[in-house]
């Protein structure tokens, strides 16, 4: 950490994180009819844990975060989540799959429900909570990431930034183990990013266990546990945040990181 640098820039610490494996990924393969885009990856979340997938485009990373709750089918290898493996369809995989929140690159809201039903939607029809309580749990929600003033309103009349931090509000609703990020600021304007990426940093510090997908290296070296470098469908290094951004061990990662940065 630099002489001066305030909390709100200072690395995450790792204290929070325990060493019990939570997302368990071994030789997993995926393709795309010709296209081999995960190879071999063998990946543990830990409980508490956040890591951030970086990489350039179309190196796998998005893929890697939606086989997580089987959004992607993968064609071999084996998936775990608390132990117990993501089954291939079914009222299993539904029941895991609740325990996975998901944020998308492009929210994917309700757009006919107010922002109170899309948050609501789930506790009610998936884990039976009754009316007032996932209201109440909602509207506690929308007030921690700071739009509980814009509950009874639609999508549409939300800015991009709200509309995420909606999105944000209905994963933790269903208080699920782990919450998947799929690259989920890139379709924000710059002046939007950040209110996103304070509630993202915030989750962080609070222990929730994270997969990020992102091109912000600020929020990878302020609040990742470990960072996960990716490139042509493989890990080719992981590590510290720091480490990784002051001497990376691998020439790709090296070249990855003297395009961003010097940008």
């Amino acid at each position: 950490m630099t002489t001066g640098e305030n909390q709100a820039g200072s690395p995450r610490s790792t204290t929070g994180a325990t060493r019990e494996p939570l997302v368990v990924l071994e030789k997993v393969n995926k393709h795309f009819g010709d296209l081999h885009v995960l190879r071999d990856i063998d990946l543990t979340v830990h409980r508490g844990e956040v890591v951030v997938v970086l990489g350039p485009s179309g190196s796998g990373k998005s893929t890697l975060c939606r086989t997580m709750n089987r959004l992607e089918p993968i064609d071999s290898g084996t998936i775990t989540l608390d132990g117990q493996p993501l089954p291939v369809e079914g009222k299993g995989l539904a029941r895991l799959r609740s325990e996975i929140g998901m944020v998308f690159q492009s929210f994917n809201l309700f757009a006919h429900k107010s922002v109170l039903d899309n948050v609501t939607l789930g506790p009610i029809k998936v884990r039976g909570l009754d009316k007032a309580s996932a209201e109440r749990r909602a509207r506690g929600l929308l007030d921690m990431v700071g739009i509980s003033e814009q509950a009874e309103k639609l999508p549409a009349q939300l800015s991009g930034g709200q509309q995420q931090r909606v999105a944000i509000a209905r994963a933790l609703a269903m208080e699920p183990k782990v919450i998947l990020f799929d690259e989920p600021t890139s379709a924000l304007d710059p002046e939007m990013i950040n209110e996103v990426l304070e509630v993202m940093t915030r989750l962080a510090r609070d222990g929730m266990t994270m997969v990020v997908v992102t091109h912000e290296m600020g929020f990878a070296r302020r609040a990742a546990d470990r960072v996960v470098f990716m490139d042509h469908g493989e890990i080719v290094e992981e590590g510290e945040p720091e480490t990784f951004f002051s001497s990376p061990q691998s020439e790709r990662g090296k070249d990855f990181l003297s395009k961003i940065l010097s940008h």
